[in-house]
């Protein structure tokens, strides 16, 4: 008698997984609700340092207030989504780039020649790097890394992936002084001044660390990448095979012609090129102006009302922070027409708009999912079980004698767990700071190494919790160069391919803050792991 064959996990489309968990989440609220769920936690005010006690509770989506809370919110959810907006603005820009043929060309003449691993890495670590300005490298990064793996005969959803992985698992990470910094830094002061008041963290406290982390992650991420994951994915085929016989056709009968089209076109490409150059340097060196502070008329992009220079660069209201999204599309969308104009790949206006707008249009799946998305995110947040679970596991974290690395190991684990439900840096950090912070100094651990181990702990699971805004903007992608059309890429696809970069680099992140606290490096100019 023939077995039967054994069905596979059911898989399912991740605008299916984000109802059921929004269905999940509004009962669970109900419940948890039912039975009065509470927890209390100690919060200071960082601008007097005073330590006062405060109480969370469930919020319960079943009644009459959570019912009017998901109908009228719905369309402000997904309006105030920054995913949304970033991602639009950001693909209007590549979007220009791409059906200019500047992309291609760039990427065909500088990039060719170059090892694919290398460029993985250079991937990687921009990705890594690019939280210097908050989120902005999942919305530019990952559409980049698809091209640029497409456009290098390899599979884009290995370069969707790689850059995702980079930017998730080195969120926490900047060479220099940044947007992280600048919401940490006064939660670790005021903790820090609950221990001692003279107490005082400077903003590249942790640079030397980081810089060094920023390297190592993306070397592992790297090797993950090439070893494991483009193996795994496989080929991409973007051609069927009627269009392959029609080119080789083609190239076999008009052999001749298609060589002086051929050289006509390298002219036409170099002549682009040196147009998009000049319009490079120029967008670059006005955007440069405009975050030097004491010239005329520069420094438009800085916030002037802060005094210190990288507040005013880096800031919650500094211009540059939430402009840059809208920078570099407009570079694109210059440096595109620069090309377009020097190599005529485009006869007019019309003929772009016309692109643009077809390449846009494959978008409209990534929409619908980001507005399913952003109503679980914005339901999950207002029933404050995420922030009740943090509190809960930092008070154990508060309870438990611990001490020396048996305690920084469990913190960076409590912090890497409370990172799957609330993915908010300052939330979970000022619920945090003010117990870990104290605790470490007690053991003799400095406050700057205390927001290190919180930095590389939130780095350890961003990459895997679907609470994360752009985790949908990364199932979008991979759905959207998905050329398999009985595959669709779901929530849980996304977390097992995530799965090897989790593993690796958590393992890497524990033994950086190990050996480092062990040996006693110094984490930046002046700060050190001990007191």
């Amino acid at each position: 008698m023939a077995r039967k064959k054994k069905n596979g996990p059911l898989k399912l489309h991740p605008i299916t997984s984000f109802i059921i968990l929004i269905v999940a989440t509004i009962i669970l609220s109900a419940i948890l609700s039912l039975f009065n769920i509470s927890a209390s936690y100690d919060s200071v005010n960082i601008t007097n340092n005073e330590l006062s006690q405060s109480i969370a509770t469930i919020n319960s989506m079943l009644n009459s207030k959570g019912i009017k809370f998901i109908i009228s919110n719905a369309s402000k959810n997904f309006a105030s989504l920054t995913t949304l907006s970033t991602v639009i603005i950001t693909l209007m820009g590549i979007g220009v780039a791409e059906e200019t043929g500047l992309l291609q060309t760039v990427m065909k003449r500088r990039l060719g020649k170059i090892n694919p691993k290398l460029i993985t890495f250079l991937l990687i670590l921009t990705a890594v790097f690019s939280s210097i300005v908050n989120e902005v490298g999942y919305a530019v990064l990952i559409p980049l890394g698809a091209l640029l793996f497409l456009f290098n005969g390899r599979n884009p959803l290995a370069g969707i992936i790689a850059a995702f992985a980079g930017v998730a698992f080195g969120y926490s990470i900047s060479f220099f002084v940044g947007a992280t910094d600048m919401s940490l830094i006064p939660y670790t002061q005021s903790a820090a001044n609950l221990i001692d008041d003279t107490f005082y963290v400077q903003m590249t406290s942790n640079l030397y660390i980081m810089i060094f982390s920023g390297l190592i992650i993306s070397i592992i991420a790297t090797i993950i990448t090439e070893k494991y994951l483009v193996k795994k994915i496989g080929r991409y085929v973007s051609k069927t095979k009627d269009d392959l016989d029609r080119t080789k056709e083609i190239e076999y009968l008009d052999l001749q012609y298609e060589e002086q089209k051929k050289l006509k076109e390298e002219e036409s490409e170099k002549k682009g090129l040196r147009y998009a150059l000049i319009a490079a340097i120029s967008v670059i060196v006005i955007f440069i102006y405009m975050i030097i502070p004491g010239l005329p008329l520069s420094g438009a992009l800085l916030d002037k009302t802060q005094e210190a220079y990288a507040y005013q660069l880096f800031g919650e209201t500094s211009y540059l922070e939430s402009g840059f999204t809208y920078m570099f599309a407009l570079f694109m969308i210059i440096t595109g027409i620069a090309y377009a104009i020097g190599s005529k790949s485009i006869k007019s206006d019309k003929e772009l708009v016309k692109k643009l707008t077809t390449r846009l249009s494959e978008l409209g799946i990534l929409l619908v999912m980001i507005f399913f998305a952003s109503q679980f995110i914005a339901i999950f947040k207002e029933t404050n079980i995420g922030t009740l679970i943090v509190i809960l596991l930092t008070n154990i974290l508060k309870a438990l004698p611990l001490s020396g690395i048996v305690l920084v190991i469990i913190a960076m684990i409590v912090i890497a767990i409370s990172n799957l439900f609330v993915p908010s840096t300052i939330t979970k950090w000022s619920i945090i700071s003010p117990v870990l912070v104290p605790a470490m100094m007690q053991m003799n651990m400095s406050p700057q190494f205390s927001q290190f181990v919180f930095r590389a702990s939130e780095s350890m699971t961003n990459g895997i919790t679907p609470l994360l805004a752009y985790f949908v903007v990364y199932l979008g992608y991979l759905n959207i160069y998905n050329k398999e059309e009985k595959r669709v890429y779901g929530i849980r696809d996304g977390i097992k391919l995530m799965m090897p970069y989790l593993i690796a680099l958590s393992v890497t992140w524990l033994a950086i803050v190990i050996l480092w606290y062990l040996v006693g490096l110094p984490l930046g100019p002046g700060a050190y792991p001990v007191l």
